[in-house]
């Protein structure tokens, strides 16, 4: 049988990781770094096939993910208050 207390420090164990975790996901260094990843690759991409403007024409996806990162953010704010709001109701 599992003793009560093991639990609980089993459960706080899991309750710190998933604390880091939601940090590391909400950081602006993560989306930064992200973006930085993308726009290399895509500069990479578009100079293998002969784009003309490859560090300008990188800035497309590079900013899509930027406004996907910060629309996402403010669309699950929404959800979520109009679902404590279906749940209370």
């Amino acid at each position: 049988m599992i003793n009560p207390e093991e639990c609980i420090t089993a459960i706080e164990k899991r309750n710190q990781k998933v604390e880091a975790d939601k940090a590391w996901e909400t950081r602006w260094a993560r989306r930064t770094l992200i973006a930085m990843i993308t726009y290399f690759l895509a500069v990479m991409f578009m100079w293998s096939i002969d784009v003309t403007y490859p560090y300008l024409s990188a800035l497309v996806p590079t900013g899509g993910f930027v406004l996907l990162t910060l629309t996402l953010s403010l669309l699950k704010k929404i959800r979520v208050k109009r679902y404590e709001e279906i749940k209370n109701a």
